[in-house]
């Protein structure tokens, strides 16, 4: 049971009415994720500002659904490992031993495999990287935007591990444990 309330799109009301129908009808479906976040629209409105943005980069969703995937096994965090392992393989169309792979910071990918390097860094530190990384990240074919994606990736996803775990959002993926 989740410790937020999931706001059901058939009983909301008001703003979070509308976000509710713009989720379902861009994806399809309607996460949990984004039934806990609607409790307050602000938090909604944020997460797909900035999931939209970028979607937009130039890393690409198949590369940003390896850095999700590597930040949920790294937070341990189910619910987010079982959505990006889903969105990976059937909507990125990312190998099941790729996906796999990228969960343990590993790529057969070399632009994919600098942005997991790199945003390897960035989780063990905090943030806090030493010039060294970004050197490396440069050297290994990452354009100073594509430095700055990968941050932004990794900020992102923690955004939605930390809410999903003290949140304890009921998954609603095929699942997929950390452990595992």
């Amino acid at each position: 049971m989740s410790r937020l309330p999931l706001i059901q799109p058939e009983t909301a009301t008001g703003e979070a009415a509308e976000l509710l129908a713009g989720v379902q009808k861009a994806l399809g479906v309607t996460p949990n994720m984004t039934k806990a976040m609607v409790n307050s629209p602000a938090v909604l409105k944020a997460y797909l500002g900035f999931s939209g943005a970028l979607g937009s980069g130039s890393l690409g969703a198949a590369i940003g659904e390896r850095i999700a995937l590597l930040t949920a096994q790294e937070n341990g965090c189910d619910y987010c490992l079982s959505a990006h392992t889903y969105i990976a393989t059937n909507i990125a169309k990312i190998d099941g031993d790729e996906a796999t792979e990228a969960r343990a910071g590993r790529s057969g990918d070399t632009k994919a495999q600098a942005a997991l390097t790199f945003a390897a860094a960035v989780l063990r530190t905090k943030g806090g990287v030493e010039d060294a990384d970004v050197k490396a990240a440069k050297e290994a074919g990452l354009s100073d935007g594509e430095v700055a994606e990968v941050i932004a990736h990794v900020a992102l996803n923690v955004f939605t591990n930390y809410l999903n775990k003290a949140g304890d959002v009921a998954i609603d993926w095929p699942v997929v444990r950390a452990d595992s």
